[in-house]
């Protein structure tokens, strides 16, 4: 397919890095994260809500089978597979609207001729969706005893497939124009309208509000991005249409196939727990589910770092340099680890008193606590491959991105096409693991056989995409890189034992998590000194010479012409080491 835009045939340009100072990735850092605790803190508050009204029983079995459409829909349509096809493409129709300025906008060409395709299809999916439910519902829990209420909450929640999928297109394109307030701002709007209908109906319509929630939800988040998106679409400068058939971007849409198929297979985690909970003691997939979002917070920090350095990335990719690439890569793994092992060290010293404080209140009581607790102590040693994988999957697809000039005569891809299903593959022999796992192991260790599986699953993907990467063309330096991951997991499992001591120490809730944190980051960050993890002991370095930078600033070298000295910033910023303001 190609989009209508004419452009003289010229060699390609190679379009530089994003050089953006430390001030504008720190604030897009910033904000990014600040919005996104302020969405996970009122998605908490939303589990805390269904915990209190509903505790752990049929209905909220019921309704979280349902919510496993909206679960699949988000990270193939909002955080995963449109992130990946989406960034890369209108990072490039960005670079050509700069190198051409007459002629057809490529932004406003790729809309509209990818966003109306889009939006049919998303249609298609929700209403296939919505007719066959009954055939959902027996597909993902065939035990539950009476799936009536779980067909009436799917066929609500399948209303989420076309907001979503507009708020993901939407979302990365707003990225790739370097804005990132309204993108990290959807979940926030998301879960008030969740808390709002929750709050407003339980009482009338039981969980079937909770549905209703998520699909009212789902409208004010695309909503939100609307206006954001038009507006950066007036800010390109007003230019006419072009014939059709005239040589710009050329769109592959099997690009989206493997990307797709990832997203879906790695969702299958979900449903196969599901699936095998179904026909276990009621509760039990209440009790996975709340311990997973809880053990999911732990991640939320780590992936935000490779979502502002994506772009970043794919700049890199699309001007072909690899080293480049494989630099920032390297970094995000070891940034995103340091930070989801220290709240795995500290979820696996203080779960009990965490579900206590968080949950245990109307009709979720002490047994609830004890089960979810043991579970998220087991989730936790998949976090670490969670985010990893996090990490990597987003390198891997970009090189081959959906969009690509007419006029680039460089290979599409490297190494051979059916590298493009190497994550699939990973994630399908990761899927076998969790089912053998949980198969094997659920008779005796129930929950707790189910949550083993996930992580033995999920680490054994994450292994086989480190050597994909290799293949891929962006070759890790793999002693490195293992190297600051075991010095990492070391310096975790020594904060673990250290914070479940303390922890056990103190009976009260508050008192018990506050001492019990406390000595997790003191050990985690002393282990990580005394080992060389400079994953750990790097930030610091930075916020020190970024101070002293700033200090020098304001003496009489603040002003030096271009021969004079470099504050510690720019030198920081020339190395790549703080592109990410962590």
């Amino acid at each position: 397919m190609t989009i209508s835009q004419e452009l003289p045939t010229v060699a390609p340009v190679a379009p530089d890095p994003v050089r953006r100072g430390p001030s504008f990735l720190a604030k897009a850092f910033g904000i990014t994260a600040v919005l996104s605790a302020a969405g996970s803190g009122l998605g908490l508050l939303r589990d805390l809500l269904l915990a209190r009204f509903f505790g752990a029983d049929e209905g909220t079995d019921a309704f979280l089978v349902s919510w496993t459409v909206p679960e699949t829909a988000a990270p193939l349509l909002i955080e995963d597979a449109m992130t990946f096809l989406m960034v890369p493409a209108f990072s490039l129709a960005l670079v050509l609207r700069e190198e051409r300025p007459e002629g057809a906008d490529p932004v406003r060409q790729l809309t509209a001729d990818t966003l109306p395709w889009l939006l049919g299809g998303l249609c298609a999916l929700s209403g296939a969706t919505v007719l066959w439910a009954p055939e959902v519902v027996r597909l993902l829990a065939p035990g539950l005893a009476d799936p009536g209420l779980a067909v009436t909450c799917t066929r609500i929640t399948a209303l989420t497939v076309l907001p979503f999928g507009l708020a993901g297109y939407l979302g990365a394109a707003l990225r790739a124009h370097h804005r990132f307030t309204a993108p990290a701002a959807i979940y926030v709007a998301y879960n008030l309208g969740i808390l709002a209908v929750l709050t407003l109906l339980h009482l009338a319509l039981g969980v079937r509000a909770a549905a209703l929630g998520v699909a009212f939800g789902s409208l004010l988040m695309a909503g939100l991005l609307i206006a954001p998106f038009l507006r950066a679409l007036r800010a390109g400068p007003a230019r006419g249409r072009a014939a059709r058939g005239g040589r710009g971007l050329l769109l592959s849409p099997l690009a989206l196939l493997p990307v797709a198929a990832f997203t879906i297979t790695r969702q299958s985690q979900v449903f196969i727990e599901r699936s095998l909970g179904s026909d276990l003691p009621v509760g039990t997939i209440s009790h996975l589910n709340y311990a997973a979002k809880v053990s999911q917070l732990a991640m939320t920090t780590a992936l935000l770092i490779c979502t502002v350095t994506f772009p970043l990335v794919a700049r890199a990719l699309a001007a072909g340099d690899l080293a480049a690439a494989r630099d920032r890569v390297e970094k995000d793994l070891g940034q995103a680890a340091a930070v989801v092992l220290a709240g795995t060290a500290f979820l696996i010293a203080c779960a009990h008193p965490v579900v206590a404080l968080l949950f245990q209140r109307g009709a979720f009581g002490p047994a609830d606590t004890t089960a979810t607790a043991q579970v998220i102590q087991v989730y936790s040693c998949g976090l670490l491959a969670q985010a990893l994988i996090g990490v990597m999957v987003r390198p891997f697809f970009s090189m081959r991105p959906a969009v690509r000039r007419a006029d680039d005569p460089r290979p599409i891809q490297a190494g051979h096409p059916l590298l493009d299903w190497y994550p699939v593959a990973a994630m399908v022999i990761g899927l076998a693991v969790t089912t053998s796992v949980g198969v094997l192991s659920t008779h005796r260790f129930g929950a707790l056989g189910l949550a083993a599986g996930n992580a033995a699953g999920i680490t054994t993907t994450a292994v086989l995409l480190l050597r994909g990467l290799a293949l891929r063309g962006i070759a890790l330096r793999m002693p490195t890189v293992l190297a600051g991951q075991a010095r990492l997991l070391a310096a975790a499992g020594g904060a673990a034992v250290a914070g479940t001591l303390t922890a056990r120490l103190v009976h009260a809730e508050a008192p018990s998590i506050a001492a019990g944190g406390a000595v997790v980051l003191a050990v985690y960050l002393a282990l990580g000194g005394l080992l060389g993890a400079h994953e750990l002991t790097a930030p610091l370095t930075r916020a020190l010479a970024m101070a002293r930078g700033r200090r020098a600033r304001t003496g009489p070298q603040a002003h030096a012409g271009p021969g004079g000295r470099r504050s510690a910033g720019e030198e920081l910023l020339e190395e790549g080491t703080v592109p990410d303001g962590c």
